[in-house]
């Protein structure tokens, strides 16, 4: 694979580039077929092949692929402003609406302005004792031997999390119909992104009319919130106060109406649910299949929680190796597994050129796996997120959460979930791979485990 040698810079001319490499055939529906098929095997075949900038057409669509940490920083940070949200979040505007996910420009921008203060340090830390107390209860419930879905599981777990932390809710009673909802939603994300599905949107499909019940059953549950919360006119200090009584102070000194916030509050359900409970997941998975980084989390965990005390927030500091099995499980299995963006202006990087209304993408599944960054991509190395190594990387060639300004306003709430999580349940609990079912990633809006889910078993340690 090609090395860039130089960082990206724009050009007043990006006609006068060359053209990116790629496959040529000369059937158009050939890429998308393998792309829609099996999209983690045929970028990541793309990007082997062609290097750090693929060119080829889906259907009528000119798509390119970039692979380098500079090119993402281009995209990403340095000319931003030349690109728009790609089809993929487009369309997932039919589930989540236009909250800070799928939003643009200065609507993006004022909702984050709202919602910000709600992520900042000292209100994460005080979420860690209610994470920590959830987690406990699912230890407590477990029992030696059992075989569960781990998946589910922890479902489960993060919805209780993120209905309790964000918006002061019980939302465990509702987990099973929220879990089966969006379960729903996932499989039918594929159908959403066929070529002309606005004019199958039209039609009483069978696919249409479940996704039409899936989203009526969230929205349900999420008016209630909402409406409980007007209605009772008392601030409890977590995110939808901030929400239902935010002014933009810089805008026009209104608040939000009960659409607005249905979409962001959708927005979170998702962001704050799905994609922790599969990083967990992911991350009980890999432990199995790596006795030797199960050994040395589970030795962390002892030497810092002594007496078998669970995990407070202060103790993530000394939870190191813990923090790298959590870095290095979104490092295989990065729970947005590509961004696209559309190009609204030509632009050219590298010295190549993206007309306008071209699809640009980045996929973190690809480039976290690249031997250049990672050598032996394929095997589970916490030890790669030391302070060290994280200092020697590129700072792109690793971005989970994203970058620039449209960066996850939850990661710092991600990462101390999911270390307080991991740390309260490892502690107590190894599990084991069920025999004979092969997990595999499911692609969808979230990179989620397939059919099946991952059943293990628990067995119980002794500290």
């Amino acid at each position: 694979m090609s090395v860039a040698s130089d960082s990206p810079k724009a050009s007043k001319k990006p006609a006068n580039a060359r053209e990116a490499p790629g496959p040529r055939t000369r059937w158009p529906g050939r890429n998308m077929y393998f792309l829609s098929r099996d999209p983690l095997n045929f970028l990541t075949r793309m990007a082997r092949e062609y290097g750090d900038i693929v060119g080829f057409r889906s259907a009528t669509q000119r798509v390119f692929l970039l692979n380098h940490p500079d090119y993402v920083r281009d995209l990403l940070v340095t000319h931003h402003e030349r690109f728009i949200k790609g089809r993929a979040l487009q369309r997932a505007k039919r589930l989540l609406g236009n909250g800070l996910l799928t939003s643009e420009s200065e609507f993006h921008r004022r909702q984050r302005r709202l919602a910000q203060p709600a992520f900042h340090r000292q209100r994460i830390n005080a979420y860690g004792r209610v994470m920590v107390e959830l987690a406990s209860k699912t230890s407590e419930r477990w029992r030696d031997g059992q075989m569960l879905d781990i998946s589910g599981e922890m479902m489960r777990l993060t919805l209780a999390v993120v209905g309790k932390t964000l918006f002061d809710a019980d939302v465990e009673s509702d987990a099973d119909e929220v879990g089966a909802a969006l379960t729903d939603v996932m499989e039918l994300f594929g159908y959403l992104m066929l070529p002309f599905s606005e004019f199958l949107e039209r039609l009483p499909l069978p696919p249409q009319r479940r996704f039409a019940r899936a989203r009526a059953r969230l929205d349900a549950i999420i008016y209630r919130i909402i409406e409980e919360r007007r209605l009772s006119g008392r601030d409890r200090g977590d995110l939808l106060s901030m929400l239902l009584f935010a002014v933009d102070e810089e805008g026009d000194r209104t608040g939000m109406t009960n659409e607005q916030l249905r979409d962001e509050v959708m927005t979170l359900f998702l962001a704050g649910h799905e994609t922790t409970a599969n990083l967990l997941t992911w991350t009980f998975h890999l432990l199995a299949e790596n006795p030797e980084a199960e050994d040395a989390l589970h030795a962390e965990l002892d030497a810092v929680l002594e007496g078998g005390r669970t995990p407070t927030v202060e103790d993530l500091q000394a939870l190191r190796y813990t923090e790298m099995v959590v870095a290095e499980t979104m490092r295989l299995y990065p729970p947005a597994w590509a961004i696209g963006r559309l190009a609204i202006a030509d632009h050219e990087v590298g010295g190549y050129r993206i007309p306008k209304g071209a699809l640009v993408l980045v996929s973190p599944y690809v480039m976290h796996r690249d031997p250049r960054f990672f050598p032996e991509p394929q095997r589970f190395r916490p030890e790669r997120f030391t302070q060290e190594a994280k200092e020697a990387r590129p700072q792109f060639a690793y971005f989970p959460f994203g970058g620039g300004v449209r960066r996850c306003i939850g990661e710092g709430f991600a990462w101390t979930e999911g270390a307080l999580l991991l740390a309260t349940l490892a502690r107590r609990w190894r599990l084991r791979p069920a025999p004979g079912h092969a997990v595999r990633a499911q692609p969808r809006i979230t990179l989620r485990p397939g059919k099946g889910g991952v059943p293990m078993t628990l067995e119980r340690r002794e500290s």
